[in-house]
């Protein structure tokens, strides 16, 4: 898996709502907390650990320090024999981590340091997803970052960390590297289908064998689909140009083809060492015992060289640097708007953490919400629709790198973005920044310390590591109050933030990259490919005399490798660890709620230990919502977080909630009833959180958002067309980048209006009407008077206090009676009851079963099948989740990643939807997968499962299921779909007791012999695609209506 380093720009409005989160955040920021302190607990005693300098199992105690604010202790260690770099972060928290990570600076663009990741292998192939169903871990993986690889996990149970460690230390420290993994992971050039037929001799020319003659692997594939993110591809390219000591790590497919096995051998044994590693634990398990297993393995070693060569970018010292390059165009940006553009600065030396701290404030004043000076410059101007993906502070590197740029630009415009940014900093630094917006930042970091999250240790291994790679003291990069106390010295002084943004911005010595939308860049990317295969095709063919021995030998070499893979399907793998199902407890853990009624609003109730937090939620259920106004509610929900009120601004809106609130937010929901099929509720959903003193603040901050946004200013009109196109543009990178997920919600929509109403709410039918309702907008003032009439209309009937809301409140129980008394009086305010609109238009679901592309302009493809299953109380519930499981790990990883080189295949049922599906993701051959899907039923019906098969199924199932849960979250299901504690442990023993009979049962009734089922591919439209079995849709900018539906038919998706 790639790891994009880049910063994401964030809304204050929504920010983080976990700690770990925050730990991450873009300024790598500390903060002085204001959370209550308490006592050292056992688990994190400074005295229970041994003293600096002292020895234990091997490794030496560099410094150890207690840090009261993030309740935990950290311990620092170094292994006496190899020098690895230990860190040890104890924590009372069960939610235990481990990762190891290598220093992997990339040598050249063939992503060596990413098919590593995936070639690192144990005695048997693919450990590391045959240990996902032996396990009960809720966090598993591997990343590739630009400069360092990483393997964590998590795991809440004793014996399953020690069985994922000992997998996790002798596959990366021991690797098998086989030329066939190499193959199958990196790349290989042979026929598309080795199995068929050949063309007899005669019939077919040079051409015609080579034109069946492709590149293949699964790494491959995954960059050829990375490299269809533009998003992806305009980042990438800026880090190779502002960073050219970085090669691209994760894989350039032109280069990815140059990688041969022995290289890829070579790097291992250079990179991954004890000596080169850095190595993470965390929670409530004792560090002696991690010491003890992990200094056993790393024993076997001698001490080696590390890398410690730490890149830097381009020196900016003598001036503006401007660099250009082409790109693929955006069919959902105007002809005329294909230009990505920004500028950088350097902003000093990561490694003196407080200025790093101080810049990130710096960043998020400049960048952060509609009301900050760069989005009112940038966008609110129209010179851009949206930030690029660079946008932000990025300090994962040793030299912090800040960047500023838009996409949707004009040609004409382009160099006055880069004046325009220039112009800001000199405005900011004569204004000098807000108080009020200072405080806000570091009050959103205080609730974002004390919020309970599930995955803290995570957050902080992901924080540690890249500044622990880049020279960092990991110490240091924990010290919250350290920094925080000095960042307000300095800053109490006066001029602080002013003077670092004149000594690091106020300048010329920058770098400018742009992005030119090219039409024929896929063109010429696909052309390239071909260009290298001929050249390789060549080559063999000269060596063993003709092109018919060449493919000869690539087929002879393929079938080969497919007897490797299907051998390996049937490979002992007893050697891995396990866990068994009699480690799971028949019992599910009781969270126990209560519910009452507020002014005849249910209210549903957590009391929890919270830290002083308050957490509401509320749904609004509209479900007499006509089909066109459905359509618009994602829009609704920007609008009320954007268009600001008659007596404020949004940006004085935006101030309130970073100063009284954690974020609040609103958003369309839809939920599935538990025991009707066809039965489920659609509407608003809005939540937030506060400290307990602010509640009654943020539930008057919501009902004045929603209730008196004001839609008839005379800046609304410019600021709902600024919405619609920050939406549309980038629209298919966000496909791209889950489009397995999107071509299965499309799939289902054409099985019932459930799931129909879900594809309007948020699928390919919610971004071609945005798309739709842009065009309208911008041709016609009637149009876009038309649609703020509508909005108008839903916001008549957004809140109400009727029978129809519900809310959920999660807060300590000694707050729970001053949060039912805020509550009543908040209810108070609310209108009496929702005005339902007419029926505007008539129901347009209609029923297909034919499959559909969608023609994208991706060089990979999405797959997905789905199929109506039964209702969550069905007891075919629980076998159709063990099928899921055994599907995804036993049949679709090695018939369609294995063997067809697709990143990523699987089943997934939903319990709770009824939905059944099927999708593979980054696919080179969707036509094969769909062949794999078909089969799916056959092979499950007719498998005899063994034991230790459903054993793995089930356990795979109680990893999602027993995972910890955030403290905002318990009592959630519950609230959303009314599944009761009796209906989950009912599920919980069904699950635990299905036999292979009932496997084989479910899979003839709902995958051999289904009432319906659909197919949805996302991809570039093919030869294969021309048939009349298939109905091909196309998703742009601008209004095309609708052809006939029939067999081929060219049409859009749905518009409002």
């Amino acid at each position: 898996m790639i790891s994009l380093l880049g910063p994401r720009r964030r809304s204050l409005v929504q920010l983080q709502q976990a700690t770990c989160v925050a730990l991450r955040l873009s300024t790598r920021r500390s903060s002085r907390l204001l959370a209550p302190r308490r006592a050292a607990s056992t688990v994190t005693d400074l005295h229970c650990f041994p003293s600096v300098g002292e020895k234990l199992h091997g490794f030496t105690i560099r410094q150890k320090e207690h840090v009261p604010e993030l309740h935990l202790t950290a311990v620092h260690l170094n292994h006496d024999k190899t020098g690895a770099d230990y860190l040890h972060v104890a924590r009372e928290d069960k939610n235990n981590v481990f990762g190891i990570g290598f220093k992997t600076n990339p040598p050249d663009a063939t992503g060596v340091p990413h098919i590593l990741e995936h070639t690192t292998l144990y005695p048997v192939r693919d450990p590391f997803f045959k240990m996902l169903p032996r396990s009960l871990s809720n966090f598993m993986n591997a990343f590739t970052s630009s400069d360092h690889t990483t393997y964590p996990f998590a795991t809440t149970n004793t014996q399953d960390f020690q069985n994922l460690l000992s997998v996790y230390l002798d596959a990366t420290l021991h690797p098998l590297l086989k030329g066939e993994d190499f193959r199958q992971e990196g790349w290989r050039l042979g026929p598309e289908n080795p199995r068929l037929p050949e063309t007899p001799a005669g019939f077919a020319g040079p051409n015609q064998l080579k034109d069946n003659i492709v590149f293949k692997g699964v790494v491959y594939n995954e960059m050829k689909g990375q490299m269809s993110d533009a998003n992806y591809l305009y980042y990438i390219r800026f880090t190779e140009h502002i960073f050219p000591a970085i090669k691209n790590s994760g894989g350039d497919p032109q280069f990815i083809t140059d990688l041969t096995h022995p290289q890829l051998v070579e790097f291992s044994r250079k990179n991954y060492h004890p000596t080169n590693a850095k190595i993470f634990t965390y929670g409530d398990m004792p560090l002696s015992d991690h010491l003890q297993q992990v200094g056993s393995v790393l024993n076997a070693f001698d001490k080696e060289k590390a890398d410690t060569d730490i890149k830097l970018p381009l020196d900016l010292n003598s001036g503006p640097l401007n660099v250009t390059v082409d790109g693929p165009i955006d069919s959902f940006t105007s002809e005329n708007r294909q230009f990505k553009t920004s500028t950088s600065w350097f902003m000093g030396d990561s490694t003196d953490v407080v200025e790093t701290f101080s810049v990130g404030i710096l960043s998020s004043l400049l960048l952060d919400g509609y009301g900050s000076p760069l989005y009112r410059a940038l966008i609110e101007s129209e010179l851009g629709s949206s930030f690029t993906p660079n946008t932000g502070l990025d300090t994962s590197g040793k030299i912090p790198i800040f960047s500023v740029g838009v996409s949707g630009v004009l040609e004409a415009d382009v160099p006055k973005v880069k004046e325009t940014v220039q112009h800001v900093f000199r405005e900011s630094f004569s204004a000098r920044f807000s108080d009020e917006k200072v405080q806000g930042i570091l009050h959103q970091l205080e609730l974002a310390l004390r919020h309970k999250t599930a995955n803290f240790g995570i957050g902080v291994m992901e924080k540690t590591l890249s500044s622990w790679f880049n020279g960092r003291d990991p110490m240091r990069e924990l010290a919250w109050n350290e920094v925080i106390d000095e960042f307000k010295r300095r800053y109490a002084q006066g001029g602080y933030l002013e003077s670092l943004l004149q000594k690091y911005l106020v300048n010329d010595n920058n770098f400018t990259f742009t992005m030119v939308g090219s039409p024929t860049f896929n063109k010429e990317l696909d052309e390239s490919e071909m260009v290298r295969r001929d050249a390789m095709l060549s080559e063999l063919s000269a060596k063993l005399g003709s092109v018919e021995a060449a493919i000869s030998k690539l087929k002879d070499e393929e079938l080969e490798l497919l007897r490797i893979q299907e051998e390996a399907q049937h490979a002992d793998v007893s050697c891995l660890p396990s866990l068994h199902v009699s480690d799971i407890s028949r019992q599910k853990e009781h969270k126990p709620v209560r519910e009452s009624q507020v002014d005849d609003v249910d209210v549903v109730w957590r009391e929890a230990p919270t830290n002083g937090l308050s957490y509401f939620q509320a749904l609004n259920v509209l479900n007499f919502l006509p089909d066109d106004l459905r359509l618009l509610l994602p829009l609704f929900n920007d609008c009320i977080m954007r268009l600001g009120t008659t007596n404020r601004t949004m940006e004085q809106w935006e101030d309130l909630i970073k100063l009284r609130t954690g974020g609040i937010s609103v958003a369309s929901f839809l939920v599935s009833s538990p025991t009707e099929l066809e039965r489920f509720s659609e509407g608003l959903h809005i939540s937030g959180f506060a400290l307990d003193k602010n509640i009654p603040v943020m539930l008057e901050v919501i009902r004045s958002l929603i209730t008196e946004t004001d839609f008839t200013s005379p800046t609304a009109p410019r600021m709902i067309l600024e919405l619609l196109r920050s939406t549309t543009n980038g629209a298919l990178d966000s496909i791209a980048g889950s489009g397995h997920r999107y071509a299965v919600n499309a799939a289902a929509a054409n099985l019932s209006r459930k799931s129909w109403v879900q594809e309007q709410q948020s699928g390919l039918s919610q971004l071609q009407a945005t798309a739709n309702l842009l065009c309208d907008a911008e041709s016609s003032s009637d149009r876009l008077g038309d649609l703020i009439g509508k909005l108008r209309q839903i916001q008549s009937f957004a809140i109400s206090r009727s029978s129809a809301f519900r809310v959920r409140m999660v807060c300590e129980p000694s707050s729970a009676s001053g949060n039912e008394n805020i509550l009543q009086k908040w209810l108070a305010t609310l209108p009496s009851a929702s005005r339902a609109p007419p029926t505007l238009k008539q129901d347009k679901f209609m029923s297909h079963s034919g499959p559909v592309l969608y023609d994208l302009p991706y060089k990979v493809y999405y797959s997905g099948l789905a199929m109506q299953t039964v209702p969550f109380v069905d007891p075919s519930s629980a076998p159709l989740s063990v099928l899921s499981q055994l599907l995804t790990h036993k049949y679709l990883h090695p018939e369609i990643r294995e063997k067809g080189g697709a990143y990523g295949a699987g089943a997934s049922n939903g319990p709770t939807k009824g939905i059944f599906t099927l999708s593979s993701y980054r696919d080179p051959n969707p036509i094969a997968s769909l062949k794999v899907f078909k089969n799916s039923g056959f092979f499950a019906r007719d498998r005899a499962w063994t034991e230790r098969e459903l054993e793995e199924a089930k356990l795979g199932i109680f990893q999602g299921l027993d995972a910890p849960t955030s403290v905002d979250e318990e009592g959630m299901r519950y609230f959303m779909s009314g599944v009761t504690d009796e209906m989950e442990q009912r599920w919980r023993e069904q699950v635990l007791d299905v036999t292979a009979r009932d496997v084989n049962r479910v899979a003839q009734k709902f995958l051999v012999d289904p009432l319906q089922q659909a197919i949805c591919v996302l991809g570039e439209k093919k030869e294969w695609a021309n048939s009349s079995e298939w109905d091909v849709k196309k998703l742009s900018f601008g209004r095309q209506e609708d052809i006939v539906s029939g067999s081929n038919s060219e049409a859009t998706a749905t518009t409002p």
